[in-house]
């Protein structure tokens, strides 16, 4: 789902970039207000882009040899009450994965934000609504669809946004510049991947929905509201109990579809009767290190890595909401 750098187009990153620049402004003025009427908002903002960015540690084998995971986009939108707080909260996540661990391109953050933090939350959300009716009585089913299809619907928005660069951009002699995955390879490959993924990511919407309502009403019922900390033991524990089990993620073998590097898409282009040619725009394209990639630390272990990894991005995820929104919760 991540899309990594040199996939895209500059031109591609600069166009996704533009449109998602009004989105956090709306976003972020969306959820200030919401912190002013609650300021339960800043920890559960923390608390939810905690759970995303560790879910989207885990990655899940698919048939084709490929791996994919699940984001929670769209469990975020229902907890906080609407899609505006998701994409704030993904679009922190998809920031310290990129910046961090070398996950998803920063010239592509526009892009991957867009498609995880715009499309999944806002589609979902809207099937959630819609499906819950007045009566409420069918959260469950409503939760598991919104999360299912809003998973689906994103990673379209990724099969287009990478199908359409090699239409667009191509070198003298007619070969891709960027991606070289036409339509009709993205498509069918992100579809086929998500259609199955779209149950995992459905089950963690609509399994951790139901938990935080349960454990709110018995909470809820006491005339005096009780510490958050306190209140919300049960989802600090599910971070951490998460934490510790993110080494299964590394279990999955082989690569996301279209997350290979340079060798890997070489490789993998006969498989889909293309031309074997390295597309020049990825080879010469831009380069960044990242402190930990992959998620890992040098000399270490890469399930202690893994581990290290998500525990530093849940401290920063409850650190920077602090910051962004401490003062306009005191307010």
């Amino acid at each position: 789902m991540h899309i990594p750098e040199n996939y895209l187009s500059p031109e591609t990153c600069a166009v996704m970039g533009v449109i998602m620049l009004p989105i956090w402004y709306k976003a972020v003025k969306t959820v200030e207000v919401k912190v002013k009427e609650d300021k339960e908002t800043i920890p559960m903002l923390g608390i939810s882009t905690s759970l995303s960015f560790l879910i989207m540690m885990f990655n899940l084998p698919v048939p084709g040899g490929t791996t994919a995971h699940a984001v929670g986009a769209v469990l975020i939108a229902i907890l906080l009450g609407g899609p505006w707080a998701a994409t704030v909260s993904i679009s922190i996540a998809l920031a310290m994965q990129a910046l961090l661990f070398g996950d998803g391109g920063i010239l592509a953050f526009g892009a991957n934000c867009f498609t995880m933090g715009v499309l999944m939350p806002f589609s979902g959300y809207a099937i959630f609504k819609l499906l819950r009716g007045k009566s409420q009585k069918h959260n469950t089913l409503a939760s598991f669809l919104g999360g299912y299809f809003g998973i689906n619907i994103a990673a379209l928005g990724v099969a287009i946004l990478l199908g359409i660069q090699p239409i667009l951009f191509k070198d003298s002699s007619g070969n891709p510049l960027y991606n070289p995955y036409p339509l009709s390879v993205t498509i069918p490959m992100m579809g086929i991947t998500h259609l199955i993924v779209g149950f995992v990511e459905g089950f963690f919407t609509a399994g951790v929905y139901q938990f935080v309502k349960r454990i709110q009403k018995p909470l809820d019922d006491f005339s005096e509201r009780k510490p958050f900390w306190t209140r919300f033991k049960p989802l600090i524990i599910l971070i951490v109990l998460l934490i510790i089990l993110t080494p299964l993620g590394l279990l999955a073998s082989g690569s996301a579809f279209a997350e290979w590097d340079v060798s890997e898409i070489f490789a993998n282009l006969s498989k889909y009767h293309l031309t074997p040619a390295v597309p020049k725009g990825m080879t010469h394209g831009f380069s960044f290190s990242s402190l930990m990639t992959d998620y890992s630390i040098s000399g270490l272990p890469d399930s202690v890595g893994y581990i290290l990894s998500a525990v530093t991005a849940v401290l920063i995820s409850f650190l920077l909401y602090r910051l962004l929104f401490g003062r306009r919760a005191n307010k």
